[in-house]
């Protein structure tokens, strides 16, 4: 039996798993400036980080005044975003390995997402990952997605784990706050280091404010076998 016991984890996929923010940022771009808003700049994106992409473009229907229908917009954003995404998405080499030594251990995973179901399947696909996350939530298939718990005890009940048993790995602070909101433990990768401070990331239980750099497979298998207080 493994020494991580009846512990399931969930990961976040964009920005926790994958590098995929850039390609969300340029599919992101390439559909304002499509509608007449030119001008969306890398830091005018890190303030959707970590949020849905169906909330993201409920915001900017409002902001920038899209008349396009919102299911319109989905359609576009993802058609957009999955041809950058099936040709260039790397995986952040120790949460590949993380995923492959967890894998080894039996240990059962599973991805929670605020991308579509296509955007997911696309890229655990692309990326070989596909082979050990077979079990996925997509934020669409949900009510409501983060910081709302509903996506991650989707993923634990599609698991048959109890959320007191789960450790969510996530980038972003909305993410932390629905892993805390679901009753799981988390390990907080900020994807964006100044958002570090944000108060929801002080409820997980292991934050990384060095982000990925700070991140390392065996470093999170020993803390999840032997947990240690929030750093």
């Amino acid at each position: 039996m493994s020494i991580l016991g009846g512990i399931s984890v969930i990961f976040d996929l964009d920005g926790t798993l994958v590098d995929s923010e850039p390609n969300y940022y340029e599919a992101s771009r390439e559909l304002l400036t499509h509608h007449g808003f030119p001008g969306y700049t890398w830091r005018d994106n890190e303030q959707y980080v970590g949020i849905g992409t169906w909330e993201t473009l409920g915001i900017w229907k409002t902001r920038y005044g899209i008349a396009a229908p919102q299911n319109d917009l989905l359609a576009e954003l993802n058609h957009r975003y999955l041809a950058l995404a099936r040709t260039s998405t790397p995986v952040y080499p120790q949460m590949r390995k993380f995923v492959e030594l967890l894998a080894g251990e039996g240990v059962p995973m599973a991805v929670a997402s605020g991308s579509s179901p296509e955007a997911i399947e696309a890229i655990l696909t692309g990326t070989g990952l596909s082979a050990w996350l077979s079990t996925t939530v997509s934020a669409d298939e949900v009510a409501h997605g983060k910081p709302a718990p509903d996506v991650f005890l989707e993923a634990a009940r599609r698991l048959g784990a109890a959320p007191a048993d789960c450790v969510v790995l996530e980038d972003a602070a909305p993410g932390a706050a629905a892993a805390h909101a679901a009753g799981m433990r988390c390990i907080a990768i900020p994807y964006v280091a100044a958002q570090a401070d944000a108060p929801a990331f002080a409820t997980a239980e292991l934050l990384l404010r060095g982000g990925q750099r700070a991140f390392t497979a065996r470093a999170a298998y020993d803390w999840l076998a032997n947990p240690a207080p929030a750093s």
